[in-house]
């Protein structure tokens, strides 16, 4: 019995997803220069290391 959060995907549409991802990530790397691919890589490496540590219980 399916329920109302049970989501089928189409798998059609998931097919043209993944088509158009691996499309726009290759189109965006030849884009960008050396340096605005080393800023954006800066930008994501301070976003990561600044949030703080949770200790584990």
């Amino acid at each position: 019995m399916s329920t109302p959060t049970d989501k089928a995907k189409n798998p059609h549409a998931v097919a043209l997803g993944k088509l158009g991802a691996k499309k726009g990530g290759i189109a965006r790397a030849q884009r960008l220069t050396p340096e605005q691919r080393h800023a954006i890589a800066s930008l994501a490496a301070k976003a990561r290391w600044s949030r703080p540590i949770v200790p584990a219980t």
